[in-house]
């Protein structure tokens, strides 16, 4: 019997020490908490370590809501970081918004933070408007001379509109396509040069922000400059396309009247082969003409005082005059 009651008081005091050891392991936060009234207990920072929470930053996020007069519940502080938020940056975004008058909620700012955007960041700009320049925009007046353009967009973040809304990439491409609209529609680019107002104006009032996280409040341009002359190249292009057009058709016509020559170059030549084959059966059917009567002698010398006198009047017209 004693030997168990000795057992127990060790097991007891093993126990005791256990405790003893996780109670001066987090009594600094535990009075840390008490003196700042954030009314931390000693068994929910032991909770923490056994959550695999970190109880120093619940217990100073705790803390720092609590001083803010924004007290949040270390419940939602460690369900929030076991969602893998950041605890510190949302505490910090509430009371940058209360000190702002902006409305917003813990769980309004958990919310943004779980979306991947800095909600704190998201509080600052909607209290101080951020500036967001524009790459070079290249686009081209109905003259035909293109224009480059470097925008400065003013916008203000919209806290409502941060879950689900677009990004900075979207408000820059849509201002992009305003500016690009706006040059296109203008008659002359002088227009454009004189008054560079105007592509803000039209493009301000197109409600580029709808859908996005941002308020734009306003879009200035920055520069303006003369680029090529984009009508005058498309017009030398087509002109050497119609060029190109004209000599191929050309060419095709000369292969044609190339053609059509040594094709008859081939019947003359076809010609003149039946013709000699023709006169090389003269002299037979002269003889078989004499040979059946049909010829008679003197008929053939008269055929031969003819050719005779063609062939001499022939070299008396080609001779070359005496000078």
């Amino acid at each position: 019997m004693n030997t168990l009651l000795t057992a127990g008081i060790v097991l007891a005091a093993i126990i005791v020490l256990i405790l003893l050891v996780f109670m001066a392991k987090f009594f600094s936060l535990w009075l840390q908490a008490l003196f700042s009234r954030a009314n931390v207990s000693i068994f929910q920072l032991i909770g923490m370590r056994l959550r695999k929470v970190p109880p120093q930053v619940i217990v100073e996020a705790r803390i720092l809501s609590c001083k803010a007069g924004l007290p949040v519940d270390t419940n939602l502080l460690e369900a929030h970081y076991l969602s893998r938020g950041n605890v510190l940056r949302v505490i910090q975004a509430l009371i940058a918004a209360n000190k702002a008058n902006i409305k917003l909620d813990f769980k309004e700012a958990a919310a943004i933070d779980l979306a991947g955007r800095n909600v704190l960041e998201a509080v600052q700009m909607s209290v101080n408007p951020k500036v967001i320049e524009t790459p070079k925009v290249s686009a081209v007046a109905l003259d035909g001379i293109q224009l480059h353009a470097i925008t400065r967009i003013t916008v203000r973040a919209s806290i409502q509109k941060l879950v689900g809304g677009a990004g900075e990439e979207t408000v820059v491409a849509r201002v992009g396509e305003g500016i690009v609209s706006s040059i296109g529609s203008a008659q002359s680019h002088k227009e454009v040069l004189e008054n560079p107002n105007m592509i803000s104006k039209k493009v301000l009032a197109s409600g580029l922000d709808a859908g996005t996280a941002f308020e734009i409040l306003s879009i200035d341009i920055a520069d303006v400059d003369v680029g090529q002359n984009i009508g005058a190249i498309l017009e030398t292009d087509r002109a050497e396309a119609d060029k190109k057009i004209a000599q191929a058709k050309a060419e095709e016509r000369r292969a044609m009247a190339y053609a059509a020559e040594q094709e008859m170059k081939a019947k003359v030549m076809e010609m003149k082969a039946k013709l000699v084959e023709a006169e090389a059966q003269i002299p037979m059917a002269m003889a078989s003409a004499l040979r059946d009567g049909k010829l008679g002698v003197m008929d053939y010398y008269n055929l031969k005082n003819i050719e005779a006198d063609t062939q001499m009047r022939k070299e008396i017209g080609n001779a070359p005059e005496a000078k």
